[in-house]
């Protein structure tokens, strides 16, 4: 029987807003023993996510660093993969290079940015991530496509992680994640987004997660053992009270659940709340039913998920 992939767990945060809170964060994290500070791509952001990787890098010995997710609408991707190997190389091969499309609608309203058809997005992104690839290789590339083209690009400087730095991509449509199975080394199971920028919640089911997954599987072929797993816990909380906590989350977003309400929330993949015995035998499951072993929680619960974190971290 194939041996599960070992647990290691990251934290998904926008920065800080002096400098000595983020290397405290930075640090912090590191201490507690987590695998990885990922930082989100936002205008919301108190900080820019390039910048701050650097200075979490400079700040850590062993902390890995990665974009959660780096909207590819921003970027032109050459640039883009030359500030990904930069990272990489004064990190010292610490880097993971998450990439996105782009889709909170405010990015967009308040650059600027046209906020184009999920297709187009998506199909840009894709097109993106082969300049990435080719920007990181050896020779010089070449490549012409609907979106980008370039010419005899080479690239530098090299990452210093061969045959490059770990890519994540995530989603939550059938479109994305076969992409995704194909093309990364770690794929994101994430809620599915709507064409007006939103979540749809629907797609946070068992059922809808165990779909995610077959999808991955259909795609990624004979290369699924070598594809990581993440999940990204939309709500995390250490409470006996189950019900309650998830209902307190959940007035945090603007609604109200009712108990019943509450209790299908509970069963979602994304909502990980109850003790540490608890959860730590909630993430068993999920990675016994979809595999998944990478995950993050966000970074209002770095102290309180430690003990999970030091329970199964590497198991």
């Amino acid at each position: 029987m194939k041996q599960p992939r070992p647990f290691r767990f990251g934290v998904n945060t926008f920065g800080a807003h002096t400098r000595d809170a983020w290397v405290t964060t930075a640090r912090r994290v590191e201490s507690l023993g987590y695998s990885t500070l990922l930082l989100g791509d936002h205008l919301i952001a108190p900080m820019g996510p390039i910048a701050a990787l650097v200075a979490a890098a400079d700040a850590t010995t062993t902390l890995r660093l990665g974009s959660y997710m780096f909207a590819n609408d921003f970027r032109n991707p050459v640039f883009m993969a030359q500030e990904a190997a930069t990272i990489d190389l004064l990190s010292g091969g610490r880097f993971e290079l998450g990439l996105g499309t782009g889709w909170l609608r405010s990015d967009y309203a308040q650059s600027g940015v046209a906020f184009d058809p999920p297709g187009v997005r998506v199909a840009r992104m894709q097109e993106a991530l082969q300049i990435v690839k080719g920007f990181w290789a050896d020779e010089p590339f070449t490549y012409t496509g609907a979106y980008y083209s370039v010419n005899e690009l080479q690239g530098r400087p090299k990452p210093v992680q061969k045959p490059h730095p770990p890519i994540m991509i995530g989603g939550g449509s059938r479109h994305i994640l076969s992409f995704a199975a194909q093309e990364a080394n770690i794929v994101g199971i994430n809620i599915k987004t709507t064409r007006e920028g939103q979540l749809d919640m629907s797609t946070a089911t068992p059922e809808a997660t165990d779909q995610k997954v077959q999808w991955i599987r259909d795609a990624a072929g004979d290369r699924m053992g070598a594809i990581e797993l993440n999940m990204l816990m939309n709500i995390t909380s250490i409470s006996e009270n189950r019900r309650l906590a998830v209902q307190n989350s959940a007035r945090k977003w603007g609604m109200s659940l009712d108990d019943a309400g509450a209790d299908q929330w509970l069963t979602s993949p994304v909502v990980l709340v109850g003790n540490v015995d608890q959860i730590v035998e909630g993430l068993q499951m999920r990675r016994e039913r979809y595999g998944v072993s990478y995950i993050v929680i966000n970074d209002d619960m770095i102290d309180a998920f430690a003990p999970v974190v030091e329970r199964l971290a590497g198991t």
